[in-house]
């Protein structure tokens, strides 16, 4: 898998980040989910370097001009909750994309320990597209290597983006065993650890929680 961590060089986006993780404004839910679409819209501008264009020729009201536009059908996919500002943050980007859903959560055996459980999908065919795959948080991996799997009924991709917010270099490693080689991870900060839980330190918390409110 090809990692683009855009936490190695300073730019705006260190801003957004440092809100998202800030305990005195993640009060604001609001700015939450505003700055997780924001740091989507970052992303998907450097992620579609990597895409394939082809030249389109546009007439304008004083002549014809050849631009270079997206040519790979894309299809959009967020993991629910927690993805949805995410999502429309790539959205805004790629309005034209076809879309799909996704639920996948923890189920708690112990405290510590828990499994994947995938219950919702909602998805165009994938057969010769490129996926791109959101989750804001990639703690441990299990979640998205648990989408995959539940995705290939949608068909064979040609391409896999995945974007995130925040990661650990754990499940960076777990998802680069899983997923295909010439994969792309695009991330905006990656943190050192996971702790007993598998929650991201210091990463910011739940990000559903904070975007939507307590879950029971």
């Amino acid at each position: 898998m090809i990692v683009h961590n855009l936490d190695t060089s300073n730019s705006v986006l260190n801003h957004f980040i440092s809100e998202i993780r800030d305990v005195k404004v993640q009060k604001d839910s609001m700015r939450f989910r505003r700055n997780i679409e924001r740091i989507g819209e970052i992303l998907s501008y450097e992620m579609s370097r990597e895409l394939k264009f082809h030249t389109n020729k546009v007439e304008t009201p004083l002549g014809l001009k050849n631009v270079p536009c997206v040519s790979d059908e894309l299809v959009l996919c967020s993991v629910l909750r927690a993805g949805l500002p995410l999502h429309q943050g790539v959205l805004n980007y790629f309005d034209q994309i076809e879309n799909a859903f996704i639920s996948a959560y923890r189920q708690h055996t112990t405290a510590e320990d828990f499994e994947i459980k995938v219950e919702y999908l909602a998805s165009p065919s994938l057969d010769g597209k490129t996926l791109i795959l959101v989750d804001p948080m990639l703690a441990t991996g299990s979640s998205l290597v648990a989408v995959q799997k539940a995705l290939k009924k949608m068909g064979e991709v040609k391409q896999i983006h995945l974007i995130s917010v925040i990661a650990a270099q754990e499940g960076i490693d777990y998802v680069s065993e899983h997923f295909p080689e010439n994969s792309h991870l695009w991330v905006a900060t990656v943190d050192p650890e996971l702790n007993s839980k598998g929650y991201i330190v210091p990463g910011l918390g739940d990000a559903g929680d904070l975007a939507f409110g307590n879950k029971l």
